[in-house]
């Protein structure tokens, strides 16, 4: 990212004025990463605890840096560091609340900021090399999948345009034909998963869809480390005055928490501020680290990337989903070529609470793994008989028809 110009920053009345640049770079950027000089600024004075080191730690000059501080203080109308001839150089109130507000804006933005690099990503590609796939997945939001899109594009020219949206959303998008492979996560459970079943079920038919194991991961409770003690369980929020932080509705963590209260027999108002929403995983761990929440449930990669602690509760699969009439796509078969690799297995085991599935790359077949499709043994086997029992009756009447001829 280009700095910004630091002599027209201010709008007529007063507003500091957001300009947003994007390059093309040897460096590569992850996640939610955007370049821009006070907040690096402001990052390196608070872990250096001094502006000299700060400025080492960019590569800047001590009066470089000095003359920023001194800019973006002007800007701004009020200090950002305060800068005590012999103390240790600290953040304002007024910098530390514009870091954290920054970084949450950022997080929260994380799906449609990879979006666009990953467009601009596939425009390049597109037009430098005719070997390049081009695959389009709208999914459930999740930590790994930016990984094995990088991994794609390196080793199997696979360039993924991912647009992070929720389960449900994803699907009616596959279903409308306006992405070839969606994304989407449910639990491991034994059942008939009452609350996924409503709402995914109608989405995917055997005999138009097929799946393939993509990965597992762990959800569960973060919060943050003072809360550890008074948090061991998803039943301790009930009457808790922790706020709670949630996920949107027909995101496939919503519906694990819909699940996860009915199972256990908790309301909504039972727990503070439930209504309250962010979008991605990250999103809800860095509002719990900012202190504008305590609890929420994600995956335990993100809550470790936010320093918190992490109560598991669940094992689930993530899927990716096709029609079955794109199954032998090039792109989707180069997919599967690369989610069966063990680089890929590699890569899941680096990233906390995440493992390859079971049969990575496979296709797999949708009424032996999605829950609501498994039924318990005497309902099996009278499932089994009344088909024997409408064979036998074909056959019966096979036989008397061809006697009476």
């Amino acid at each position: 990212m280009k700095e910004p110009d630091d002599k027209a920053p201010r709008q007529r009345d007063g507003r500091v004025t957001i300009r947003l640049q994007y390059a093309f770079a040897d460096a590569e950027q992850r996640g939610a990463e955007l370049d821009n000089s006070v907040f690096l600024l402001l990052a390196a004075v608070r872990d250096a605890g001094s502006i000299a080191h700060a400025a080492a730690q960019l590569g800047l000059s001590y009066r470089h840096v000095w003359g920023q501080l001194r800019d973006w203080d002007a800007k701004f109308g009020t200090p950002l560091v305060d800068r005590l001839q012999g103390h240790r150089a600290r953040l304002t109130d007024f910098g530390e609340r514009l870091l954290w507000a920054e970084r949450r804006a950022r997080t929260r933005l994380q799906p449609h900021i990879d979006a666009l690099r990953a467009s601009l990503a596939c425009i390049v590609a597109e037009a430098s090399d005719t070997r390049t796939r081009l695959l389009s997945l709208h999914a459930s939001h999740d930590l790994a999948l930016p990984r094995l899109r990088e991994h794609a594009a390196q080793q199997a020219a696979l360039h993924m345009d991912i647009r992070f949206m929720g389960s449900i959303d994803s699907l009616d998008s596959l279903n409308a034909e306006r992405c070839l492979v969606a994304g989407f996560h449910v639990p491991a459970l034994r059942g008939s998963a009452p609350v996924f079943a409503k709402a995914i079920k109608p989405l995917l038919k055997p005999g138009r869809h097929k799946l393939i194991g993509c990965s597992r991961r762990t959800q569960g409770l973060m919060l943050r480390k003072e809360h550890a003690p008074r948090i061991r369980a998803l039943t301790d929020l009930a009457g808790s005055p922790l706020r709670f932080v949630n996920r949107q509705p027909g995101s496939g963590t919503r519906l694990l928490m819909d699940h996860l209260m009915q199972a256990y027999g908790l309301r909504a108002k039972d727990i503070a501020d439930y209504d309250r929403v962010e979008e991605t995983h990250v999103a809800v761990a860095a509002c719990i680290a900012s202190g504008a929440a305590d609890v929420g449930l994600g995956v335990e990669a993100a809550a470790l990337e936010f320093g918190l602690h992490f109560v598991p509760i669940v094992t689930e699969d993530y899927f990716l989903a096709c029609l079955q009439q794109n199954l032998e796509h090039p792109a989707i078969v180069r997919l599967r070529e690369v989610l069966a690799s063990p680089e890929w297995s590699a890569l899941l085991h680096e990233l906390p609470g995440y493992a390859p599935a079971a049969a990575p790359g496979a296709v797999l077949m949708m009424t032996a793994v999605l829950p609501w499709w498994r039924f318990s043994g005497p309902k099996r086997r009278r499932r089994q008989s009344a088909v024997t029992r409408v064979a036998s009756d074909r056959a019966t009447r096979k036989s008397t028809t061809s006697s009476n001829i």
